[in-house]
């Protein structure tokens, strides 16, 4: 759904109102029936001959992933993956907005990265609590996932994105969506070694 919400956002921009299940197909390289009956679960269909209307595919894609609505976060682990992170503009067009995050390292704690201020990880539970957020972005050394993760659950958390290579062990009511980057460079490896 992201992918095909790039695209039509993309034609949005060009001044059309509708857009082809085919074109979404043909610029992903997908089956059209796929890209019609993934879209069929936004609730929306398109007219024959015409395709789907553009700004309200927009908007039933953007409910559909739960975009439309704005949801704080805090990055747990300031390095230079959760920096990153934070100076990722285009968070704010997926309703994810960062405001704030939390470090061990003496030097940060107290400052402002991409205008995302650094607090000290002691002080977590609490801050997050006062916050009321939900969902927390962890890039945080391996070894201090698990730990850092039952604070934040205790906090009230109840969404982690985890960039490390962890299988964190979370309650039932915790939702856990894991980036293993090492996992995704393994393959892209594995298709480049099958290419020579």
């Amino acid at each position: 759904m992201p992918s095909y919400l790039h695209i039509i956002r993309q034609i949005q921009r060009e001044g059309c109102e509708f857009i082809s299940g085919t074109l979404i197909a043909q610029e992903l390289n997908l089956e059209p029936i796929q890209v019609r009956k993934d879209l069929s679960i936004t609730g929306i269909t398109g007219r024959p001959k015409k395709g789907y209307p553009v700004n309200e595919l927009v908007r039933a894609v953007e409910r559909f992933l739960g975009w439309s609505m704005t949801r704080d976060a805090v990055v747990v682990g300031a390095g230079n993956l959760g920096t990153a992170l934070m100076g990722y503009q285009e968070f704010q067009f997926h309703g994810l907005r960062i405001i704030a995050a939390f470090d061990i390292d003496p030097h940060k704690i107290g400052k402002r990265i991409h205008g995302v201020p650094v607090l000290a990880v002691d002080t977590m539970e609490s801050q997050v609590r006062g916050y009321g957020v939900k969902t927390a972005v962890l890039t945080v050394p391996s070894s201090q996932a698990q730990g850092i993760t039952a604070t934040l659950v205790i906090a009230g958390i109840e969404g982690i994105w985890n960039f490390t290579n962890v299988k964190l062990k979370v309650p039932d009511m915790v939702s856990v969506q894991n980036e293993d980057l090492s996992s995704g460079y393994a393959m892209l490896c594995v298709m480049l070694q099958g290419r020579e």
